[in-house]
């Protein structure tokens, strides 16, 4: 008897459904056969779904079985169709009433003894099936919240093959389960670490508050000590909320990696990445026999932190320039090209030589010229160029570390920075994500037009300074992202200053 489940396999973060076809013959020697370009955990799925139908009461068929994965052309990867396969075995041998669910779609990984364990990418496999016209969908049951956030899916969660065997046969009815969005909004958006924790440091604030405002890069250069960590942590406090669309985008990424949390069915907060710098290059930029998404992709929506940003190698940093620029990683392989999302903000810290002190009054700088050009030299200049803002950090004075005045908060930063995005969203039509730091050249030259003091001012720091034609349009949009945190219409010679000031590190890199 033949019998025909739906099912869901991860390429990337993106979800394919998938047929799982069953045929339990009614002659032949007991072997089981899986076709359909499965990988290793999915061949090994069938000793699996054996014990588990045992174990749970059931008889494994003792005639050949065959078991097809279509698309056949798409790669099948880990122990999602557990599930659906002991069940097709059990409707194809007669176990399971009734005919098979036609408008289900069933994932699920089986223990030995017929529990029914959490899949990752259980976020991206509900919004396939919901935009491939599903209605309803059995999950593992801690997953059940998870695939819940798409609200137009009925979602049961089962924790047994017994108990969807029941539920499929119509003797154990199930509650679907739904999950209040505001609620878990309300819940997770919570930070632990605030503004106000910082002291001193106004015009790096400063700085930040700008970078925030108008989604750029930025980097921190000073001494050990100086806060650039402390600061760069902090900035995700300031951004605006996550809206419910980057909020599932992001979760579809740290589900399908595995890396979201059980009790948490939806990330909240932006998500702040702080990748070693002995990092290799795929697990920078995704990538893997099986691709799957790298640091870039995890900062998606929020922040990517770099810190000892000199000590990464060159070849790695050198990764990072396209997705800066594009918003999105491409990996490609024989068999075709797989894209991550990557709309981050970076944040580079670095010391200003080896021994980190060069510049400081806090300490002497032991390091030679050289030492310092050749420390420099590892951040290549086209990667300078596309870092929006860079600014010194100097080191704190004891006064100032031990003041006890009220610092700004980041709820208060954060009012600024929320209303300079709102200025950007009626700019771009409404589209909340699109921010200045986006812009391509020919909005630049529509949306930051310079009075002749702006253009005069421009044009004098590009000869003195060496500037491109990339940092050129940098300080137009970050010019413009000052204008909009003082609410002024037009970018004005003052708004221009502030954003030559911020690429003094031209010269020295």
């Amino acid at each position: 008897m033949l019998a025909k489940l739906h099912s869901v396999t991860i390429e990337g973060i993106e979800g394919i459904v998938c047929e799982v076809e069953v045929d339990v013959a009614r002659g032949g020697f007991e072997k089981s056969l899986i076709v359909g370009l499965p990988d290793t955990a999915v061949k090994e799925s069938i000793e699996r779904v054996k014990s588990a139908v045992t174990n749970s009461g059931y008889r494994y068929p003792k005639t050949q079985s065959l078991i097809n994965l279509a698309p056949a052309d798409v790669k099948k990867v880990g122990p999602v169709f557990d599930l659906p396969m002991a069940l097709g075995i059990l409707i194809g041998q007669g176990a399971l009433a009734g005919s098979a669910p036609k408008d289900f779609v069933i994932v699920g990984e089986l223990a030995l003894d017929g529990r029914v364990r959490p899949v990752n990418g259980i976020l991206s496999m509900a919004t396939t099936a919901s935009a491939k016209g599903f209605g309803r969908m059995i999950v593992p049951l801690d997953n059940a919240k998870e695939a819940a956030v798409v609200q137009d899916i009925e979602v049961y969660g089962v924790g047994s093959l017994a108990q969807a065997v029941g539920f499929l046969s119509g003797q154990l009815p199930l509650e679907t389960t739904t999950v209040d969005i505001d609620e878990l909004f309300s819940k997770a958006s919570n930070y632990e670490v605030d503004f106000g924790d910082v002291r001193g440091q106004e015009s790096v604030k400063r700085a930040l508050t700008v970078t925030a405002a108008g989604g750029h890069n930025i980097m921190m250069m000073g001494p050990p000590g100086a806060g650039k960590t402390m600061l760069a942590q902090r900035l995700a406090t300031i951004l605006p909320p996550l809206c419910m669309e980057e909020a599932v985008e992001t979760t579809c990424i740290y589900s399908a990696v595995g890396l979201l949390d059980r009790n948490n069915a939806l990330l909240a907060t932006r998500p702040v990445r702080m990748p070693h710098h002995t990092a290799t290059g795929p697990a920078l930029v995704g990538g893997g026999t099986n691709p799957r998404p790298g640091e870039l992709s995890l900062a998606h929506f929020g922040i990517l932190f770099l810190d000892e940003f000199g000590e990464f190698p060159r070849r790695i940093l050198e990764m990072i320039r396209q997705p800066l620029e594009d918003g999105f990683v491409i990996v490609s392989r024989a068999k075709g090209t797989i894209r991550f999302p990557s709309q981050f903000m970076l944040i580079a810290a670095m010391n200003p030589c080896p021994c980190g002190y060069y510049g400081s009054d806090a300490r002497r700088c032991r390091c030679s010229p050289g030492q310092i050009e050749r420390y420099l030299s590892r951040i290549s200049g086209p990667l300078v160029d596309r870092i929006d803002i860079h600014i010194d950090v100097p080191a704190i004075s004891f006064t100032k570390l031990r003041s006890k005045r009220s610092q700004l908060d980041s709820a208060t930063i954060r009012q600024d920075v929320t209303k300079a995005r709102e200025f950007q969203a009626k700019r771009f039509d409404g589209d909340k994500v699109m921010t200045n730091a986006r812009m391509s050249h020919k909005q630049v030259r529509k949306f930051c037009e310079l009075d002749s003091a702006c253009e005069q001012m421009l044009k004098q720091a590009m000869l003195e300074l060496g500037l491109s034609a990339r940092a050129h349009d940098k300080i137009c949009k970050v010019g413009r992202t000052i204008a909009d945190l003082a609410g002024a219409e037009s970018i004005a010679p003052e708004h221009i200053a502030e954003a030559i000031s911020y690429r003094r590190l031209d010269r020295k890199l």
